[in-house]
């Protein structure tokens, strides 16, 4: 018997609470609209309980680990023998997640927003239908919909999950520090989780296809971290294709061909992180009429509308990096538009971040980028170990390169490997927005001692009138 299906009719229906959803529902609250979210997970998807939280927290505890358990004897600090207690550590990421969620739906309830836990399937352009059970389910009557259901980890044959190998998802709700783990794909979720469990004790070895890892970042940047990685005793196999598995229940043994050869490889747990597919299968958009590409992604407009003109998506189920901050970008976007309001996306100043050993960021045009859409322009580049504030935090591996036009000084783009990259590139995709020159960027007063002040400095070098290098 089915309970409660008579249809119940909202302005604006969303369909996941992510950092896309929950952000596009408090928009087109704010704008007036009568706003539904559907959730069949945690208020929060993916980024805020099994992506982006939970992971900058490990990474965060793997680095206090680290530097407790070294200490800095040039800096005169000595430590005694540092140790820890790994479910204390999975307690307070726990703790940090909740309240984030929490607060997430503060807001939404805040906005009156309604909160529907359970799945939807689409009926047609204007309705859905959300099951909460085999028994329970209700229809929800629309004028406009937007879809943001996100991602999972993408599970390769010959590696299926098991209780030893694992995805993302389950390297951040391990148990125990791995003795020995395996990371397959050496992209940034890898590489980030890698450099958590190598701080924290773990033996790690990262098995990458290409030639290098980090394909998403510039060699020069890329080339930081793998040194730094290596340097903390991570083996990082390149041209590394992995083939098989044998599990038992304490261990997993992993065959890989290594540029050409074949080896084995012994682990406690073998993580699996090659990308990600979007979540677009079960919803019946196809039957409805919505426009979809060979590989599962939704096809949308400059205003995030799909070919149905009522229906909207965003995040990682249409073209672009599967990123937050894009997904909130989006749902802005989307939630504006439904409103009436002219606004368009504009990727061109999107951040892209690696919360690696150095933290690696990347936003606007790279170099070579530059001069394939056609710009006549110049990279100028500021090494950390020239600053004042990297050195005070014995921390000053890394550079600053900023991408300008050559006929005018205007900022196209701009690449930093370092410390504290991941909120330095904010005032360089301003820059870049608010259309600003490397003259703008260095008659602006920046605070001393700061890392801010390389941005300064790169923008000098722009100018060919830099002070603290040759």
């Amino acid at each position: 018997m089915v309970v409660g299906d008579f249809a119940e009719e909202v302005d604006t229906l969303i369909v996941g609470s992510g950092p896309g959803g929950y952000v596009a529902a408090i928009r087109a609250a704010q704008l007036g609209q009568k706003v539904t979210i559907v959730e069949k997970g945690e208020i929060g998807g993916v980024c805020l309980n099994v992506g982006c939280i939970p992971s900058k927290a490990l990474i965060q505890a793997g680095h206090r680990f680290h530097d407790a358990q070294h200490g800095s004897e040039d800096m005169g600090i000595a430590t005694e023998k540092a140790t820890v207690d790994f479910s204390k550590v999975q307690e307070w990421k726990a703790g940090v997640v909740k309240k984030l969620t929490g607060g997430v739906e503060g807001l939404l309830k805040g906005n009156k927003v309604n909160i529907v836990q359970g799945e939807a399937y689409f009926s047609d352009k204007n309705q859905v239908k959300v099951s909460s059970d085999e028994y329970n389910s209700q229809t929800y009557k629309f004028k406009n919909c937007i879809i943001a259901t996100g991602s999972r980890p993408i599970e390769i044959p010959t590696l299926k999950y098991t209780d030893r190998v694992i995805n993302s998802t389950g390297a951040l709700q391990l148990e125990e520090i791995p003795k020995k783990l395996v990371v397959v794909g050496g992209g940034y979720i890898g590489v980030e989780l890698a450099t958590a469990y190598a701080n924290l004790g773990s033996e790690v070895t990262i098995l990458e296809g290409e030639k290098r890892i980090l394909g998403g970042f510039e060699k020069q940047m890329s080339q930081l971290v793998d040194r730094r990685l290596k340097k903390n005793g991570v083996t990082v196999e390149t041209e590394a294709f992995a083939q098989s598995v044998k599990e038992t229940k304490k261990s997993v043994k992993l065959t890989a061909e290594v540029k050409g050869e074949e080896k084995t490889f012994e682990a406690d747990y073998v993580l699996v992180s090659v990308g990600r597919r979007p979540n677009t299968e079960e919803l019946g958009l196809e039957q409805i009429g919505v426009d979809m590409t060979d590989r599962g992604l939704i096809k949308i407009d400059k205003q995030s509308r799909t070919s149905l003109d009522n229906i909207y998506a965003i995040g990682d189920i249409v073209d672009g990096p599967a990123l937050a901050h894009k997904a909130s970008y989006e749902g802005k976007v989307a939630a504006e538009a439904i409103s009436g309001e002219a606004s368009a996306i504009d990727y061109l100043a999107i951040p892209l971040v690696a919360f690696t050993e150095p933290e690696l960021a990347s936003v606007g045009y790279t170099e070579d980028e530059a001069k394939e859409a056609g710009y006549d322009a110049k990279a100028s580049k500021f090494p950390f170990q020239a600053n004042g504030r990297a050195l005070s935090l014995n921390d000053s591996e890394g550079f600053m390169k900023l991408i300008t036009r050559k006929e005018d000084g205007l900022v196209i783009g701009a690449q930093i490997a370092g410390p504290n990259a991941s909120d330095m590139v904010a005032e360089l995709g301003l820059a870049i927005e608010a259309g600003m020159t490397a003259e703008d960027v260095a008659m602006t007063i920046h605070a001393h001692p700061t890392l801010g002040e390389i941005t300064m400095e790169a923008a000098e070098v722009a100018l060919g009138l830099p002070i603290h290098i040759k």
